[in-house]
């Protein structure tokens, strides 16, 4: 018992320092995180030609806010062009009706899906193919601009930090209880492996982009490939950061508040089945999915499993007395040191903070969603987005 009270109590001790370090983290990025915001400069005096796209595959529900924000935008030399992905709903009609009032925006209706390709990825290859902006903006269909000063402010600061990509991050919109409980965890597995901090310097490999924006010089999308360098990737934003990173170019993410929100999924089913999918696109190797879901269980789980079990202990009188004290203290510390922190995560985020408590049910469903992830590893798998079913990629 003494043995296995002090493992568990270094187990505990060692959760508490990684929760402390996350209060350190996250007081360094309120203070010192790069942050875009409305107020930020912009747009350079000799604003360059910007290519907005926006991939869009049966988006009815969102597309008209997304090209209404974007077209409100006030930077003064760009044009939108929305790529139809084989669409069934009425997306092509609601973009046309808009294009007839405003001729900055082009519709593009993509008919056909080439073998080896992913949707988003085909559309966007097309679509880029018809523009000669000297930037290329890359938009989610499900973003939608709260200011009109987005573009402006991007575009200004990788003119001035000399970016080759940039990926501006969101503010997440969510509505419903699980959105605030599950988003905020399953994002903040993603900063495992793509801290900006570590993303931003150029001596590391670690290189992330999130696709709900991202600002790209027209020769560094050549030179990286186009699309086709990633076109049967589904999580292509990760894969064409990669390219430039390992391309020796300059690789930016910056966090934004108050530009635009992202309403990533609406239901348990669809956070659950997204993030999986996002996962596997991200990660994709058996070491980094099984890594991500040990932290997640570890971190969120154990400390309360520690304390409950030193609890016990004293409870039953279980002796030496010292190792359920150890145990519930250690335990009780990690725990205490969790939910504070967490507390701040959600502040920073935007979300509910008080709903901090809800932090192991989280971990337990993200946890799941990596396992789902790990499923899709094995021979044959396939990964269903947007109505296609994709083999996966060897």
């Amino acid at each position: 018992m003494t043995i296995l009270a002090a493992i568990l109590t270094g187990i505990a001790a060692a959760v508490a320092l990684v929760w402390l370090s996350r209060h350190v983290m996250i007081w360094k990025e309120t203070h010192d995180g790069l942050l875009l915001v409305p107020d930020s400069p912009g747009p350079p005096d000799e604003p360059p030609t910007v290519s907005v796209l926006v991939a869009a595959r049966n988006e009815a529900g969102c597309i008209e806010p997304c090209v209404r924000t974007m077209l409100d935008q006030d930077y003064p030399n760009f044009h939108l062009v929305v790529c139809n992905d084989r669409s069934t709903d009425d997306t092509a009609e609601i973009v046309e009706g808009i294009a007839r009032e405003d001729d900055r925006l082009r519709l593009m209706n993509v008919r056909d899906l080439p073998a080896g390709w992913c949707g988003k990825n085909n559309a966007m290859q097309q679509g880029i193919a018809t523009t000669d902006g000297e930037w290329i903006c890359m938009l989610d269909a499900d973003c939608r601009q709260v200011s009109h000063r987005t573009l402006s402010t991007a575009v200004q600061y990788a003119v001035d930090n000399h970016c080759d990509l940039l990926s501006v991050l969101p503010t997440l919109e969510m509505k419903t209880f699980w959105e605030y409980v599950v988003q905020p965890v399953a994002s903040g597995v993603m900063m495992i492996w793509f801290h900006p901090d570590k993303v931003n310097d150029p001596a590391r490999a670690n290189a992330y982009a999130n696709g709900a924006f991202i600002l790209i010089r027209r020769e560094t999308y050549e030179a990286i490939g186009t699309h086709e360098a990633v076109k049967d990737c589904l999580n292509e934003d990760m894969h064409m950061a990669r390219l430039v990173k390992q391309a020796k170019l300059n690789l930016k993410v910056i966090r934004s508040e108050g530009l635009y929100l992202v309403r990533m999924y609406t239901s348990f089913r669809e956070i659950f089945r997204g993030w999986s999918r996002i996962f596997f696109g991200t990660f994709g190797t058996l070491r980094r999915l099984t890594v991500s879901l040990t932290a997640v269980l570890v971190m969120g789980l154990v400390p309360y499993l520690i304390a409950a079990l030193g609890v016990g202990l004293l409870a039953a009188g279980s002796r030496p007395t010292w190792a359920g004290w150890a145990m519930a203290c250690s335990g009780g510390a990690a725990v205490a040191l969790q939910l504070s922190s967490i507390f701040r995560y959600y502040r920073l985020l935007g979300s509910k903070s008080w709903l901090f408590w809800t932090y192991p049910i989280a971990s337990l469903i993200v946890g799941a969603a990596l396992v789902g992830s790990l499923t899709k590893l094995r021979r044959g798998a396939t990964v269903v987005w947007k109505s296609t079913s994709y083999a996966k990629s060897s």
